[in-house]
């Protein structure tokens, strides 16, 4: 583990290759899993703020699962908050394009202009995982590694894409430029090359 900003980072986010490979995967990370996408603070509060927003960009499934569990749900695997899942395991915010692969109706709403909310920050960062403890103020990123998103792993190779670099807009929205960098910084330590 390296800290960056008093936050853990695990190697393997510095080190290890990814890019989404949504032609392969057509999503699957947004229709498989145990729960919905864990909620972060104020996350809860901001999805009830713009639902009505993003309706109109949601399946009809979603909406009845959601218009019947809520916007969010405990889940104890988490042990907090995620977003409502359909029968199927699919996250009621699923969507799709002509294409067949899994899209984020809140993001949907979010490219029209429509909610200036892109999506769940947990969405957002993966495959990083943020591991929290709030009693000792402790926070961690780690490495989500899911056979499903094994094509993300190999184009990332060929690519040269480390995991930092393919979340990289979505921890400058969750910490900021300087923290960035410094995730640089030690990934470009710990190859050698700084």
């Amino acid at each position: 583990m390296v800290i960056v900003q008093n936050v853990l980072v695990s190697e393997a986010v510095l080190t290890e290759h990814f890019r989404c490979a949504l032609e392969s995967c057509k999503g699957a990370c947004c229709r498989e899993g145990d729960f919905g996408a864990p909620l972060e603070p104020g996350e809860e509060e901001t999805l009830a703020a713009i639902y009505e927003d993003i309706k109109p960009f949601l399946r009809k499934e979603g909406i009845a699962a959601i218009e019947e569990q809520g916007l969010s749900v405990y889940y104890k695997g988490l042990e907090g908050p995620g977003t409502p899942l359909l029968p199927d395991g699919a996250c009621a915010f699923l969507t799709f394009e002509e294409n067949g692969i899994a899209k984020c109706g809140i993001e949907k709403a979010w490219e029209q202009g429509i909610t200036d909310f892109q999506k769940p920050i947990s969405c957002h960062l993966y495959p990083i995982r943020v591991a929290k403890n709030e009693q000792v103020d402790f926070e961690a990123l780690n490495y989500d590694v899911w056979d499903i998103c094994s094509a993300a792993c190999t184009a990332g190779k060929k690519d040269k894409i480390r995991v930092f670099e393919f979340a990289k807009t979505a921890i400058l929205r969750k910490y900021g430029e300087e923290f960035y960098e410094e995730m640089a910084a030690a990934a470009e330590y710990l190859d050698g090359s700084g």
